[in-house]
């Protein structure tokens, strides 16, 4: 499920966003800046939906401060202006897309839709994974654990390097033990529920103190969290 963060203040808007993402997405809303920040601070968005007019600030000025610390995650520029001047500011600020008020549920719905999937492909394909505490290189089956005085290496198995892409590629997503077995080990193939979580022991074991990226979920399944950088 995709995470997407929508910062505006009407609460019309906000239920016409949420009639737009069901089932598409799991929405949060902040109604300011501030709270926009905290949010951000905490968990880990695959997109976010902001307006311009904000009661603490200007939402083109924060989008680019979210490209800065978080390059990411995809931004849609949202406002009741319709100039060219305010468009081009918001692209070079770094949006992703611009949504002119009033606007129609169901175009949102497939331009979020398409952007996500896009943005979806782009990862798969990318060969460099780079977070504040790990880095994967998915052609040299590489994995290194980041701090400020060394990069130390990961000696991983084959499994363990292709379970850890497969939580890579979707962050902050809980997959639940199921899915895991059937899309790493095959449908046909007959291993135990306990085996997942065999494996995935051994993997958080072997990343040591950054060990927390990969999360149980109780009663669920796991969730690739990479720590998020506070917004200052």
């Amino acid at each position: 499920m995709n995470h997407i963060l929508l910062v505006e203040d009407s609460k019309e808007i906000y239920q016409m966003v949420t009639q737009s993402v069901q089932q598409i997405a799991e929405l949060q809303w902040a109604k300011s800046l501030e709270e926009a920040t905290l949010k951000l601070s905490n968990q880990t968005f695959d997109l976010i939906i902001l307006d311009v007019e904000l009661p603490d600030g200007n939402g083109i000025e924060f989008c680019s401060i979210i490209q800065s610390r978080y390059p990411n995650v995809l931004v849609f520029i949202l406002t009741s202006h319709d100039n060219l001047s305010e468009k081009v500011l918001g692209f070079s600020a770094g949006a992703d897309d611009y949504i002119t008020k009033p606007f129609s549920p169901l175009e949102l719905r497939a331009r979020l839709e398409a952007r996500l999937r896009k943005n979806k492909q782009q990862a798969i394909q990318s060969d460099t994974f780079k977070w504040k505490e790990l880095l994967i290189c998915k052609s040299r089956q590489e994995v290194f654990i980041l701090d400020d005085e060394t990069n130390q290496k990961l000696d991983l198995t084959s499994l363990e390097f292709k379970l850890l892409m497969y939580f890579a590629i979707r962050p902050g997503e809980v997959i639940a033990r199921d899915e895991i077995l059937n899309d790493i080990w095959g449908e046909d193939i007959h291993v135990y529920q306990r085996s997942v979580d065999t494996h995935v022991s051994k993997l958080r074991k072997k990343l040591g103190s950054v060990s927390h990226i990969l999360e149980s979920v109780h009663g669920s399944g796991y969730k690739f969290n990479p720590t998020v950088t506070p917004l200052t």
